[in-house]
């Protein structure tokens, strides 16, 4: 066993015999003046005082409330990244099982079956490394984050932070760089193609390749039609109104 490996499990260790002693109200009153660093105290401090540091990385200016972003955005993002992301506890384990077949076979971690919840939890405290061990961490703190925030909350934070390329971090900044608007502003076809941003952003970026993002939006707009968000018609609709993009 790797030592960083161990190193997690002495630290999940500590972790529940802290909570159990009283160590989590503790920290919850501590975390105002605290900040979640990458070291190990940084871990035990994400887990325990998860909202408070969830709190120290959103940015306030930029951040849109989920009754403000899209109905279509939102499907379409649960679509094309995570379908199951109402039925799961954070964890997708018919996502695991699937990419733990594949890490097997290869010898090594190529995928991670992630859900909204892990990539939330990624992009906002992990590094991108394909570790076991920085795995196990992700897993801890998406089951943490679904235990402390709804549903609705987890997609809105997620929406917020999430990276749409072409320096956009969030809905509000992709919404402005990509068609000069406000997210309530967006139609079917703009929101599809942000949708499928998050997935490659350099790649799929209109900015870069024109093709390849109207590509990834119909791969979008097609996942909405297979969960029941669109029909047929609307979706052909969607893939052939002109986008006019900001620059």
């Amino acid at each position: 066993m790797r030592s960083s490996t161990k190193g997690l499990i002495l630290l999940l260790l500590f972790a529940a015999a802290f909570w159990w002693a009283g160590g989590g109200s503790l920290l919850e009153r501590a975390a105002p003046r605290l900040e979640a660093g990458d070291g190990t105290f940084g871990r035990i401090y994400r887990v325990f005082a998860l909202k408070s540091a969830v709190e120290a990385k959103v940015n306030k200016a930029d951040f849109v409330r989920l009754q403000d972003i899209p109905l279509t955005l939102q499907q379409a993002v649960i679509a094309v990244e995570d379908n199951r992301f109402y039925r799961h506890i954070g964890v997708d384990i018919e996502g695991i099982l699937r990419a733990t077949l594949v890490n097997l076979q290869s010898g090594e971690l190529q995928e991670g079956g992630s859900t909204i919840t892990q990539q939330l939890v990624k992009n906002l405290f992990l590094t991108h490394e394909r570790t076991w061990s920085r795995k196990a961490e992700e897993v801890v703190l998406a089951l943490d984050m679904e235990l402390r925030y709804s549903k609705e909350e987890i997609l809105e934070l997620y929406l917020n932070t999430i990276y749409f390329g072409s320096g956009a971090q969030g809905v509000s900044q992709a919404s402005q760089v990509y068609f000069g608007k406000k997210p309530a502003e967006l139609s079917l076809a703009e929101s599809a193609l942000l949708a499928g941003l998050p997935n490659a952003p350099s790649a799929y970026s209109p900015y870069t390749d024109f093709t390849a993002a109207k590509q990834r939006q119909a791969v979008v707009l097609a996942a909405m039609v297979r969960y029941g968000y669109l029909g047929p018609g609307i979706a052909q609709e969607a893939r052939q109104a002109p986008l006019r993009l900001a620059r």
